[in-house]
């Protein structure tokens, strides 16, 4: 397991699991060219507002350059590295192409340093493989998939997660997604093959506050433990329960729809995700 529990030698380390991150390439640094600046709000707009709670501090933080889109067809690229990014849960891939290109990828589960991957029409269905879905054989475990073709990866991207192609017809692939959601996409459309890295990510244990606060997060107070004026939920004598669930603004929570019926794309899904409400 590449998951790590501590040793009780402090309040906050009694509870933490950690991640080994055993996979990643030692010692090495991140691309420069490939890095780019990211601009904190704090949850305030442009009139300093605060419009999202909750949000503010952490880390200072690089964006690392993704190419979801991997259309360069045809071309070669080697695995240089597997690298740590702050700003997702998947572990990222840096790539040079044989023009001496050099590109960041989701990085699939079982990638090495050293490995070759190939994108676009006729290549083999390996992992890291970027494939049309049209071509993609039934059954395989895909992930980056895009809805759009030409757009980029919007599909089973965050750690551990990965999407399986279930069939063809017509201009369509059905593919189940990582929520149990199966839905038609178009066959024009790209998916990388495997599944992506990281997937104890969600074994992880923060093991105390501070941590929280180092990722950006402040602290959350609960609507029932408010005043009345402050949330919907507030008030009441003693620990009430505060009546039905709902947000701070009033939208109600645990089983309101909230998708639009009306909506263009709900026509390609298949079946929905399924959800402990059987209302």
């Amino acid at each position: 397991m590449p998951i790590r529990k501590h040793k009780p030698v402090s309040p906050g380390s009694r509870f933490r699991v950690a991640n080994r991150f055993t996979e990643l390439t030692q010692g090495n640094k991140p691309e420069k060219s490939l890095l780019a600046p990211i601009k904190k709000s704090g949850g305030r707009n442009h009139d300093g507002k605060m419009t999202m709670r909750q949000m503010g501090g952490g880390h200072k933080r690089k964006y690392r350059i993704i190419d979801f889109r991997r259309n360069r067809d045809g071309i070669a690229a080697t695995v240089k590295s597997i690298e740590y990014d702050p700003n997702r849960t998947a572990f990222i891939a840096l790539l040079e192409y044989t023009d001496g290109v050099k590109t960041y990828i989701i990085a699939p589960q079982g990638l090495t340093v050293g490995d070759t991957v190939n994108s676009g029409k006729g290549v083999e269905p390996n992992v890291g493989n970027t494939m049309l879905l049209g071509e993609v054989p039934l059954g395989s475990s895909i992930h980056a998939i895009e809805l759009q073709p030409g757009k980029g990866a919007a599909l089973a991207r965050s750690a551990g997660t990965n999407g399986v192609l279930m069939g063809r017809e017509g201009r369509y692939a059905s593919v189940k997604l990582p929520s149990g959601e199966v839905r038609r996409i178009l066959i024009t459309c790209r998916a990388t093959i495997g599944v992506t890295s990281n997937p104890d990510h969600g074994l992880q244990v923060l093991g105390k506050a501070g941590r929280k606060r180092w990722l950006g997060r402040r602290p959350r107070v609960r609507g029932v433990a408010m005043n009345p004026v402050d949330h919907p939920m507030g008030g009441g004598e003693g620990r009430a329960s505060g009546g039905h669930p709902r947000s701070r603004t009033g939208i109600m929570a645990k089983g309101q729809k909230t998708r639009n019926p009306n909506k263009a794309s709900s026509k390609l899904i298949i079946s929905r995700r399924k959800t402990k409400n059987k209302k």
